[in-house]
Parts: C-alpha cells; structure tokens; sequence
C-alpha cells in the first residue's frame, strides 16, 4: 500500500507516449508540493494484443484496465490516462482528480510528400491507415477513393510504415506527435480542421484518476487542474456517454469555450481559469461540434450547438439528442446489431 511518505508512485502504459505523458503529470505535481515521482509502466489488455483490430474486443477499458487495478490495489498513487480511451462510466473508488490543460486535439494528415487531404492524388491507388473507425468513416465520405487499412502499434511503428512505404500515409492525434517528437522519420505532418476531420471525444486531454477516498493525493491533483479543459472535456465525453459509443462507434466531438463578449483569456487561451475550478463566470458560452456516423461514412451527421460555459453536461445531452433525432439512433441500432 502506498503511503505519502516518499515518491508519488504513477502507474502508466508502457508505451513511449503513455510514459511521456505521465512524465508531464510527475513533473507538475512535483513543482506544486515538492515531491518527487517515480513511474511505475504496466501493460493493459489493448497492449499485450497489438495486432488486434479495437472492435475485436470486448471490454471498453482495454487500454486502462490494469493501470487502473494498481490504483486501486494501493500500488500507486495515481494513474495517468489518454482521456479519450476511458470509458464513459466511473470505476468503482476511483475519482478523476484531475485533467491538465490539454495539447491540440486536432488530428494530422502524416505522408511523406506533405499532402493535405484535398490534394491527395485522385489518378492512383493511395492508401491510408488508421485503425479508428471515426477517422475511417470521415476519410471515406471526403474521398471515396481512398483505400483505408487498418494499422496498429506505437507512434513510431506507424510512422515507419509511411516511410517504408507500406502506406502512403497516417491519420493519427496530433497531441501524440507533439508530445513525444519523434526524430528521424522523413515525413510532414499537416493538422487537419475540424471541418475536415473532427477529433475524438476528450482528444488531446490527460485524466488523472486517484482513490476516491485518497484525501490527500486528491488534494494535490487539484493544484495541476485546468478548470477550463475539463469543462471542454465534460461536454465531449457527455455526448459519448449518452450516444454509448465506447471505441467502436464513429463519434467525434469538439468543444470550445468562447470568449465573453468583449474579453479574452490571457495567453490567447478563451475560457481560462483558475486550476481547481469551474469556467463559465461573466458571460462566458461554450460551443460544442458533434459527429455520429456509421462505418463507411455514408450516413455521417455533423450538428454545433452552444449553451452557458457551466452547462457542459447539458451541452452534451442537447447535441446528442440532435445527432440521434437527425438518424443517428438507427445509425447505432445497427452498430448494436452487428
């Protein structure tokens, strides 16, 4: 059983990105209370089966479920996710202490001769991996002709396929590139808008979790919180949960906390605050796209809709009400039946 004695113990993936990630968080919370960290990498279920396609599994938590045991278990103080592969539902005795201010959540375009998705050559065969069905399905419905296959490993696995020429190109998060910065790889990376491909719920976004009951750890967590991030977030995975999505629907979602009227944020970041609390004081809105599509993209649904800056979970409710009412709900019912 852990103690507060020595290091914060953070259990992590083993995977490059899940450790630089949880690197970042040791980092944070050692500058707010003076201790030092230590990273404790395990693998989950998603790991240990790396060339498995993500629809084959069963549970939703592939990727968290064995980090999450060691928090429980007393093993470590906290774990440190990619917000976007939790489930939608809270884990018995553990709370989200804390969602650090989150990299861009856009996703990229990854070839090697610097395409942007509308310039992707139409006279041959071009294929593109990606093994997420939301980007499947926005990829098919902007360009019929492209080949999608799908592709799995680490960061640099992937990246390796587009240099070795095995694909003509990646979709993948830009958040990932930005926080590992892989070297070596002679390949251009071009963000793709919202408009063109629009991101995962909570994409871009780490979530902290820590025992419920762990006063002091929960304590701490709240120092590194980024009240505004975590409001973008609780709309975006509000529309998922109510849309039950898990990993295989194609769901998308983007949420932006926009300027009161006739003020910004310093740093050019709308809708800041201050770590700990909630945004949404003076005026403030908050905008949210949401995405729902079947497999192939032929029956994509895109709605914006905006509310208060503190009715997140609300924001999320009104845009999954909209997405199903315009054919969605069919849309899943036959994703359920498959």
């Amino acid at each position: 059983m852990t103690t507060h004695d020595g290091p914060w113990r953070i259990a992590t993936r083993r995977s490059a990105l899940a450790q630089t990630q949880a690197r970042h968080v040791g980092e944070a919370l050692q500058e707010a209370t003076g201790r030092s960290f230590e990273l404790v990498p395990m693998s989950t279920t998603g790991d240990d089966h790396p060339d498995r396609a993500l629809e084959a599994f069963d549970s939703k938590g592939l990727f968290v479920d064995a980090t999450r045991r060691a928090v429980v278990e007393g093993d470590c103080h906290v774990v440190v996710h990619s917000y976007k592969d939790l489930p939608t539902e809270p884990a018995e005795a553990l709370t989200i202490g804390a969602v650090p201010r989150r990299a861009d959540p856009r996703d990229a375009l990854v070839t090697r001769e610097g395409w942007r998705l509308a310039d992707i050559p139409r006279d041959r065969q071009v294929t593109i991996g990606t093994s997420s069905p939301r980007r499947k399905a926005q990829l098919q419905k902007s360009r019929r002709d492209l080949l999608v296959q799908p592709i799995r490993g680490n960061l640099e696995t992937r990246l390796g396929k587009v240099v070795n020429g095995e694909v003509d190109g990646i979709v993948l998060a830009l958040a990932g590139l930005l926080r590992l910065r892989p070297k070596g790889f002679d390949v251009t990376v071009v963000p793709l808008e919202h408009g063109e491909m629009l991101h995962a719920p909570a994409q871009g976004a780490l979530a902290v979790e820590c025992r419920t009951g762990d006063a002091t750890t929960r304590k701490a967590l709240r120092r590194i919180d980024d009240a505004a991030t975590r409001t973008e977030v609780d709309a975006e995975r509000e529309l998922l949960r109510q849309l039950q999505g898990g990993c295989t629907a194609p769901i998308g979602a983007h949420a932006t906390l926009l300027p009161a009227p006739g003020g910004s944020a310093p740093g050019g970041r709308t809708g800041g605050s201050a770590p700990g609390g909630r945004s949404g004081g003076d005026g403030q809105r908050l905008e949210l796209l949401g995405l729902l599509s079947d497999p192939t993209g032929t029956r994509l649904y895109r709605a914006s809709h905006e509310t208060a800056a503190d009715e997140p979970l609300l924001l999320g409710r009104v845009m999954a009400a909209t997405l199903l009412e315009a054919g969605g709900a069919e849309v899943l019912e036959r994703l359920r039946q498959e």
